[in-house]
């Protein structure tokens, strides 16, 4: 993640650039996770299916990413590899997308039980 911030000149900073990275990659993430919790607060949809919309969300995600964020950053291209493509786009909509939403419904059916 430093990388987006910093370009090739992230690879040697050593630690440092690898703490930046690491903070980050977990502020992205958290605000991810904020986002899909504020929205579903206010669209049962979100809550009432969340493998469903946490499939789509993390697809959605994929697409910011790697279209908006990634390009204007100073990473560099990203892969042009199917398979990389195909992992990342699956990586994105099950390990990302689905535990946010299933946790946003856990976090906000919690809130309600208060």
């Amino acid at each position: 993640m430093a990388a987006g911030l910093l370009g090739k000149a992230s690879f040697e900073g050593g630690v440092a650039t690898a703490t930046l990275g690491v903070a980050l990659h977990y502020l992205i993430a958290m605000s991810m996770s904020f986002t899909y919790y504020l929205v579903a607060q206010r669209w049962s949809l979100l809550r009432e299916r969340p493998v469903l919309a946490g499939a789509a969300y993390g697809l959605l995600l994929y697409v910011i990413m790697n279209h908006l964020v990634v390009p204007l950053s100073r990473a560099g291209p990203a892969s042009k590899d199917p398979l990389w493509i195909g992992l990342s786009i699956a990586v994105h909509a099950l390990l990302i997308g689905v535990p946010i939403a299933l946790f946003a419904r856990r976090a906000l059916s919690r809130a309600a039980a208060i």
